[in-house]
């Protein structure tokens, strides 16, 4: 009689187990697609650790953006993953360059500007090979992102010096920090890069053998997919997103970049040394791109193909 009871027990035990793991595996069922109704319905930004950055976080850490409005951040290392982000409808909404928002709008993805950055570029070599100028590229490698502003300046660099396109080496270092830290392993001879790493470069002594801003060239962008962006929804979203960016780029102007040490820690996981190191003078716009840079890398482009 013990027996058959235990026997009894244990299938009770069994069963109930079992219908506890079924009601498990439906809960966690309903919670993702709850998840990803909420995440289709929010407005997804693609971001990366680069300064032009800096007023989507500031914006969203410092809660500039409407609370009752759902913005999130994606975070990415590389360009190629926010392009993928934007191509795939991921993201609504990205900071990026315009060699390539033309690329992507060139191929089949619609997207609308809808502020230039500050972003610029600085070319920079390994301060042990004593590179001084475009001349001393030959034979060398150039750490860039094909199809980007860096591929960009990598020809004009090339062409200033009347070098054969074959001579310098262009090799694909998609990730920002990766880049930065195979200059500082003396793994790459020279390389583009923005902010924070253009700083970090060059108080390593590094030297600089190009600066965009001395050449007039403004390449980045804050960019907005047109797909299925039409309704009222999305509309509003938008127009929540750019009146909290307008007033973190007043207030980053306004205070200065070091102000908001905390969030460049977070963010970049930047050091008080290299915070210290950033420019003073830096500041930040939502003005519309510029037409003559937008027709820069479509020149470009066009030239590439």
């Amino acid at each position: 009689m013990k027996k058959i009871v235990l026997i009894f027990a244990t299938i009770l035990l069994i069963v109930g187990c079992g219908q506890s793991y079924e009601e498990s595996k439906r809960l966690t069922r309903e919670q993702r697609l709850k998840l990803w109704r909420e995440d289709s319905a929010a407005l997804k930004i693609a971001v990366m650790p680069t300064l032009d950055c800096l007023p989507v976080f500031v914006a969203k850490e410092r809660q500039m953006f409407d609370t009752a409005v759902d913005i999130r951040l994606k975070r990415y290392k590389a360009q190629m993953d926010i392009d993928t982000a934007l191509i795939r409808n991921r993201v609504e909404g990205a900071i990026t360059d315009l060699v390539r928002a033309e690329k992507m709008i060139k191929e089949g993805t619609p997207l609308r500007y809808a502020a230039a950055t500050n972003a610029y570029w600085l070319m920079v070599s390994q301060r042990q090979l004593r590179i001084t100028n475009f001349k001393h590229l030959d034979d060398k490698m150039l750490a860039m992102t094909r199809y980007s502003a860096t591929d960009l300046l990598g020809d004009l660099a090339v062409d200033s010096a009347k070098l054969a396109p074959e001579r310098v080496f262009r090799i694909q270092i998609n990730d920002v920090n990766i880049r930065l830290k195979m200059l500082e392993n003396n793994e790459m001879d020279a390389m583009l890069l923005t902010e924070p790493q253009a700083s970090q470069a060059v108080a390593r002594k590094n030297p600089v053998l190009l600066d965009t801003r001395k050449e007039d060239i403004q390449l980045g962008a804050l960019v907005f997919r047109t797909k299925n962006m039409g309704d009222k929804a999305r509309q509003h979203q938008m127009e929540v997103f750019m009146k909290g960016y307008k007033q973190a780029c007043d207030s980053i102007n306004h205070f200065g970049v070091t102000h908001y040490k905390q969030i460049l820690k977070k963010y970049y996981g930047l050091n008080e040394q290299t915070i210290k190191s950033l420019p003073d003078s830096l500041k930040f716009t939502y003005q519309a791109p510029r037409q003559k840079d937008i027709d820069r890398a479509k020149r470009w482009l066009e030239k590439k193909k």
